[in-house]
């Protein structure tokens, strides 16, 4: 589980408001929200996508994979590294979404994008959202990222990937990962947004990061302690590899304080090597040999951000799994157990967020203010397969929870903590890793889920 304080998350109230009238009309118009799930996603893949965009010194590419590329430097800038101390300065170009008109006018809205980024190369995603009363929000920075680190090549230039903080305007502010309006009692939301996409390399070079896709989830999800009950449905599981972040327990503290915090990263491995993605024996060769699993250690390194000083960074894990091989993935928010079930019965197991007291949820033996773990399955009579890292050893990683328990405490947002105070939950949270060429039964299981 995560040892640190996971960032707040500000929850929804019932009930939307009105969009826009002046939204763009050329906004995409996403699948219909489900009245259990509202929740928006929007992900730019395509040509045709990435064509409609604002583009800044950067070419639209179709092979292997559509997407943008660095094309001409169309400036400079010094960026000043809070992590290392290092000033560098870096060419950039930049690409501008539409404004994308969400169908769930929202209080949260989280960022995804896959890409891949040769060394001294990285990107900045942004977004500008529009208020419901039509004021707009300032651009702000919902990560900086790049796959690699300075420990590869001390000699490169090259930052650190993190989050920003401090990011506020009196009316929403981004806590690490997720924009989230401050008060969602007032009827304001966020009716739509556009992103803005800045592609850096080192001057003087034809280096480029690629990115394949960029989108948001935006959501409105009401304030509740529990969530209406649903009924089991398919019932199997999938057979994802099991491992345990306790075992890497004090191993590489610069990382989070080591294992015992490395629930996303390793719940991400496990992901990737069920699709038969993972670092090879080179990517591997920094891990002290001594160490079980060594991938675990690789996919906690590559997550990291230094902002967050943590590996649970919702968006970083989903462009780690994307770094591998024809891999997709998304952050977003489903509304049961039945999409769950919709996404297994597919092939498809997915991360999910949550936090809950010990007694809370019979048989994990642990409480946590925010906890990743796999689902992989569902039991004949509905109840939760997971592979919970929170476990003394790999063997120990599968677990059975109880449905009804399993369910409130990742779909609620409000629970009480050990001190009777009042606190936020992840409201159904997830990230789903897939690959490039989903079968036809996979491609309707992400569609029916919102999820393109």
């Amino acid at each position: 589980m995560d040892s640190m304080s996971r960032r707040t998350i500000l929850v929804a109230t019932a009930g939307v408001v009105a969009a826009v009238a002046a939204a763009d009309p050329a906004a995409a118009r996403p699948l219909p929200p489900r009245a259990d799930r509202p929740v928006d996603n929007r992900f730019w893949t395509s040509r045709k996508d990435w064509s409609a965009g604002a583009a800044d010194g950067v070419r639209t590419v179709a092979k292997p994979r559509a997407g943008v590329e660095l094309a001409r430097p169309v400036g400079t800038v010094a960026y000043a590294d809070p992590h290392t101390g290092r000033t560098t300065t870096w060419e950039y170009a930049r690409w501008t979404g539409p404004v994308h008109r969400s169908a769930v006018p929202g209080t949260e809205l989280i960022a995804s994008w896959n890409a891949r980024t040769p060394r001294s190369t990285w990107i900045q995603v942004e977004v500008e959202a529009t208020y419901s009363d039509g004021v707009r929000t300032p651009w702000y920075v919902l990560g900086r990222w790049t796959s690699g680190d300075d420990r590869q090549d001390p000699a490169a230039p090259v930052i650190r990937r993190t989050s920003v903080d401090g990011q506020k305007d009196g009316r929403s502010t981004v806590w690490t990962d997720t924009l989230s309006l401050d008060d969602t009692t007032t009827g304001l939301r966020l009716v739509s947004y556009r992103l803005r996409l800045t592609l850096y390399r080192a001057p003087g070079t034809t280096l480029t990061p690629t990115v394949w896709r960029l989108g948001a989830m935006t959501s409105d999800v009401p304030d509740r302690f529990t969530v209406p009950a649903s009924e089991p449905g398919h019932a199997g599981e999938l057979a994802v590899p099991r491992y345990s972040q306790e075992v890497h327990k004090g191993q590489y503290p610069e990382y989070d304080n080591g294992g015992e915090a490395w629930c996303s990263p390793t719940s991400s491995q496990m992901i990737l090597e069920y699709w038969g993605r993972g670092p090879t024996a080179a990517d591997l060769a920094w891990v002290d040999p001594s160490f079980a699993d060594p991938q675990v250690c690789h996919a906690a390194r590559f997550t990291y951000d230094y902002q967050y000083g943590g590996c649970g960074n919702w968006p970083f894990n989903a462009a780690y799994a994307a770094t591998y091989r024809d891999m997709q993935g998304v952050v977003t928010r489903l509304g049961s157990l039945t999409d769950l079930e919709t996404l297994i019965a597919a092939g498809i197991p997915a991360i999910t967020s949550q936090s809950f007291l010990k007694e809370e949820l019979t048989g994990a033996g642990y409480g946590t203010a925010g906890h990743l773990m796999t689902v992989v399955g569902f039991t004949d009579t509905g109840d939760v397969i997971a592979n919970d890292p929170a476990s003394p050893s790999n063997a120990a990683v599968r677990r059975v929870y109880e449905r009804r328990e399993w369910e409130t405490i990742w779909l609620r947002t409000k629970r009480k903590n050990a001190q009777g105070k009042v606190v936020s939950g992840t409201g159904g949270v997830c990230y789903l890793y897939f690959p490039l060429r989903p079968s036809k039964a996979q491609l309707a299981a992400l569609a029916a889920v919102g999820v393109r």
